[in-house]
Order: structure tokens, then C-alpha cells, then sequence
């Protein structure tokens, strides 16, 4: 589904939804329109998504892959092949 949005440069565009979020949290959109009319960022409510349902992105996600699958060290020693 695509969203109609402002951005803070005050250009239109059609972003899909599942991006509008991400753009949100970099501050690149002033408003978005939803079924009811015209969104304005940080005047009207917004559902903002816990963290609990959102998924590591960046930083947050090479920090848990490191947390998993952590490089040998040189108190680890190799396996032979």
C-alpha cells in the first residue's frame, strides 16, 4: 500500500507503508495522510511501535549477530579442518 507523505522539504511523495515508520525516525517527513486527512508529525498523535515489535536494525543488529555467532578468539583454539 502506498502512503501519500510531505516531506520536510515540503516535496509530495507516495512511500510504501511499511517505510513510513523509518522515515519518521530520521525526521524526513513532516506529515502523512491517512484516511481521515493530513497527519502532522509531532502535533498529532501517532502509533508508535514498541520495541518489542521492532525489529534491530544497524547497530542494535551486528551487536546481537556478534551475541551469536561471536568471532574465535585467541583463547578459542581453531578447529582442525
Amino acid at each position: 500500500m502506498l502512503i501519500n507523505v510531505m516531506y520536510t522539504d515540503h516535496r509530495f511523495d507516495m512511500i510504501k507503508a511499511d517505510r513510513l515508520e523509518g522515515f519518521i525516525r530520521r525526521g524526513e517527513i513532516l506529515k502523512f495522510k491517512r484516511s481521515t486527512g493530513w497527519v502532522t508529525i509531532g502535533v498529532d498523535p501517532i502509533r508508535e511501535q514498541s520495541s518489542a515489535d521492532r525489529s534491530p536494525v544497524g547497530k542494535e543488529r551486528r551487536q546481537i549477530i556478534q551475541t551469536v555467532y561471536p568471532t574465535q578468539s585467541a583463547q578459542q583454539p581453531a578447529h582442525p579442518l
